[in-house]
């Protein structure tokens, strides 16, 4: 994916996967987020794989691309056409 649409999705996606910081720990932004979907999306990797391109826990990445599958599915249900670079 190229960065035009890259950045196109995310302004999409970025209001339903941000998250709020908690005392105990900073959210994972929406940016790094959808990179890790689409990377997961793209590869086929096991979400074990991908914690050590991430430096993600193999339980947030597995919360996060469903969270994040869901929010892409809602921003684009009703759009006629998606341009593919």
């Amino acid at each position: 994916m190229d960065g035009p649409s890259f950045d196109e999705l995310l302004g999409l996606v970025e209001p339903l996967t941000r998250k709020e910081d908690t005392v105990m720990c900073a959210s994972i932004p929406p940016s790094e987020r959808l990179s890790i979907t689409l990377r997961y999306l793209a590869s086929g990797n096991s979400f074990q794989d991908l914690k050590f391109l991430t430096a993600t826990s193999p339980q947030a990445i597995g919360m996060l691309v469903i969270d994040t599958c869901e929010a892409i599915i809602e921003c684009l249900k009703d759009r006629e056409t998606i341009k593919m670079s």
